[in-house]
């Protein structure tokens, strides 16, 4: 049995998390399936899956390989595709990671009308702060927000995002607007375990960086969570410009402390495989830069 044939087995096995499963998905006997996975373990000399009563599931080895069988799979689909003249347009799951407050307000309006361009596309978007680790994670297209971790990631710039402290009007007219870093000690505060575990803000002053360890009124484990209170007058928020860029407009929301907040941080998005990617994530990419580049919430 050939490699590929191997690959293709075990990316079924791995997706459909079975032997029995993968085998009805591939229309061939679970023998031929089992006879497969033990040849390609020990051409690799190592274990993939861990077998029991109620399944399999991958070793770390397996999470990483079954990753690559799937980008590699996914390339050779699309190659002959190509060869056979069938990519006059992009298609094919696209796998995107966004934070939630992003996602919802700039980049899901966005891929909705991606979508409606190009009907061969079908999407997975996933909501979460934390950045996904592209390769072992299957993700094709993600947003960070911040500085670039990993020399290897290829980029676009759409922007950047202020660093702020903000209140209601309510509040401020209750407690008014903090003058000095130390003045935060009076204040009621919100603060977003999210974005930090530590319960600090952190700022800026002549170019040198500072913290404020935190006592804070009210925690929450979202930002959406952190601007709803801030909008209620439940107190100071720290929140990033375009989260709350509405709320600023129309008054809703008054930034405090300008004069100590951080750098802007640069907003991305990240891809892998650069010239090489495939068309989707190409299209997908030139079409999110061109509509999110000059965006207000993105142009603090």
């Amino acid at each position: 049995m050939d490699r590929h044939q191997q690959m293709l087995i075990f990316d079924s096995v791995a997706s459909e998390q079975g032997l029995a499963a993968a085998s009805r998905r591939l229309g061939i006997s679970e023998a031929t399936v089992s006879r497969s996975l033990a040849a390609l373990e020990k051409r690799l000399g190592t274990v993939l899956l861990e077998r029991s009563t109620r399944g399999v599931t991958l070793t770390d080895v397996g999470r990483v390989f079954a990753s690559d069988c799937a980008r590699l799979l996914r390339a050779a689909d699309e190659a002959d595709a190509s060869a056979n003249g069938l990519h006059s347009e992009p298609r094919g799951m696209l796998n995107l990671v966004t934070p939630l407050m992003f996602g919802e307000r700039l980049l899901l309006p966005v891929a909705l009308d991606f979508l409606d361009i190009w009907p061969g596309i079908e999407m997975s978007m996933v909501y979460q702060d934390r950045f996904p680790n592209l390769h072992e994670e299957g993700v094709d297209v993600a947003v960070l927000i911040g500085p670039l971790p990993d020399g290897y990631m290829v980029a676009r710039k759409l922007g950047s995002a202020r660093q702020m402290i903000c209140a209601s009007p309510d509040y401020l007219r209750r407690h008014p607007a903090p003058q000095a870093l130390s003045d935060l000690g009076t204040h009621a505060l919100v603060f977003c375990s999210a974005d930090n575990p530590v319960l600090e803000w952190r700022f800026q002053r002549d170019g040198s960086p500072r913290s404020v360890a935190l006592r804070p009124t009210l925690r929450c484990t979202t930002q959406a969570a952190t601007v709803e209170a801030a909008l209620s007058g439940a107190g100071l928020a720290s929140c990033l410009s375009y989260q709350v860029h509405e709320h600023l407009q129309t008054g809703r929301l008054q930034p405090v402390l300008e004069a100590f907040e951080p750098a802007p941080l640069a907003v991305h998005l990240v891809y892998r495989e650069g010239r090489r990617a495939s068309a989707r994530v190409r299209s997908f990419i030139d079409f999110v830069v061109e509509r999110l580049r000059n965006h207000p919430r993105l142009n603090p």
